[in-house]
């Protein structure tokens, strides 16, 4: 899917599986195996806040498109993350202990810097995940539900199951513990990219699951800041498409874009865990569709990328491989 040149010789590359998925949820195209079974990660953080909008918990609430994308994101811990979480906690009338997705030191290196300056730790507020929880918890209030919302038996955790399942259109045959400590379902890269397209095309639908969708996607390209932050593909390469797509990275090198002009899902597994090769792959997908412009400053960023040595001297790239052209 990716190659790394240095000078004239091939050094790495990156195998993997995608799909681009059709409205109807048939294969468009393909490439590697659309039967591989994967642990999506945080690139179905849409689908897993699906249950906060259809049950009614978003409407009683009031959340803002900002909290719906946030719900959404893998954050970079800045304080334009950080700060809207405390507030949705506040809102909640609950604290940073409530949280039981664990602490994480900010990607964010103002944010970073700051803690370190004042000799303070970071806190589950700074966890990438904390805008998911936030949605999480106020799904768990909206039910009256416990306060252990990550337990796969807790009603927050099978409603995403069943959103998951029911985007998907496949059982899931299990599920691994994530990094924020909730449960992840697991699914073929064909039945991710199907839940994509089911948001790509909800615009076409009426159902409550299918507004929740169009609106949980608005969200998203809104607001590309929040899902990610400055630098991040997720962040840059909504921002050159100008609202084209919505697109969200997940651990271990998972990537999905949702392509409502086109309704179109598409999803990207990289099978030796390499987000620069999940970013390059997903930038050349859209490409291709002529989503995304090669020659943008973003694009240039992930695709076609100049790697640099130490001096800042150009010394190789990170490129597509011919079958993606």
């Amino acid at each position: 899917m990716t190659e790394i040149w240095r000078a004239s010789l091939l050094e790495s590359l990156h195998l993997g599986h995608a799909v681009i998925c059709d409205d109807t949820g048939q294969i468009v195209r393909s490439w590697g195996d659309p039967d591989a079974v994967i642990y999506p990660r945080s690139s179905c953080k849409m689908v897993q806040a699906l249950p906060l909008v259809t049950s009614g918990a978003a409407d009683k609430f009031g959340l803002t498109s900002e909290q719906l994308a946030l719900a959404c994101a893998s954050h970079n811990g800045a304080a334009i993350h950080t700060d809207r979480v405390r507030a949705w906690l506040d809102q909640l009338g609950l604290s940073d202990d409530d949280f039981r997705c664990g602490p994480q030191e900010p990607d964010d290196i103002p944010a970073r810097n700051a803690l370190i300056r004042a000799d303070e730790s970071p806190c589950p507020v700074h966890n990438n995940c904390s805008g998911k929880h936030a949605g999480f918890l106020t799904l768990a209030a909206h039910m009256g539900a416990g306060p252990e919302y990550v337990e796969v038996d807790h009603p927050v955790q099978q409603a995403s199951l069943t959103a998951i399942e029911e985007t998907t259109q496949l059982d899931s045959p299990g599920y691994g513990i994530d990094g924020c400590s909730a449960p992840n379902f697991a699914t073929t890269v064909h039945g991710l990219a199907r839940a994509m397209a089911f948001f790509a095309s909800a615009q076409d639908r009426s159902d409550r699951q299918s507004n929740a969708a169009a609106s949980l996607t608005a969200a998203m390209m809104a607001h590309p800041a929040l899902v990610a932050g400055e630098g991040r593909a997720c962040t840059e390469l909504m921002r050159a498409m100008n609202g084209r797509a919505a697109i969200k990275t997940g651990a271990e090198a998972v990537y999905i874009a949702i392509v409502p002009e086109r309704r179109m899902g598409i999803a990207v597994k990289i099978v030796d865990g390499g987000t620069r090769a999940a970013e390059c792959t997903i930038a050349a997908i859209l490409v291709g569709l002529g989503l995304l412009d090669a020659d943008h400053p973003a694009t240039r960023m992930f695709m076609n990328a100049p790697i640099l040595n130490r001096r800042g001297m150009e010394c190789g790239v990170i490129r597509p491989a011919a079958t993606l052209a």
